[in-house]
């Protein structure tokens, strides 16, 4: 097993890994809107920060020797239904053909105040 504690200056913030590969499969980690050079959190609209989750998602996957296209399963988090639309548009520019297995699950809250939060697991 291959744990991934740190990518650039995206870490964990808690007693969790940012990804784990074990088995052929990369497991990442609830992540939210962090610029990856400096560690500090990016808030902005729905769209700009669900594309700093996507990059950074990246980001772990080719630490992990995968990448976005062997994305098997997203789940998505919003704290507003009505930005659904936003959501699929910028997920669908992010995933171009590729089609990973997806669920976008609506909360009142996210932790820090973000307005989304995405785990993924992927192949290697």
């Amino acid at each position: 097993m291959k744990i991934i504690n740190k990518v650039k200056n995206l870490k964990s913030n808690g007693h969790y890994a940012l990804g784990l590969v074990d088995d052929n499969r990369v497991y990442i980690s609830g992540q939210f809107s962090v610029d990856p050079e400096t560690g500090e959190k990016k808030f902005g609209s729905m769209e700009e920060e669900l594309k700093q989750v996507l990059n950074n998602i990246d980001l772990i996957l080719k630490e992990a020797e995968s990448g976005k296209s062997k994305i098997l399963k997203v789940t998505i988090y919003i704290n507003d239904l009505d930005q659904w639309g936003a959501v699929d548009q910028v997920y669908s520019d992010f995933f171009e053909k590729h089609t990973p297995a997806r669920s976008i699950v609506a909360l009142p809250k996210l932790h820090y105040g973000f307005k989304v939060e995405i785990d993924a697991i992927a192949a290697c």
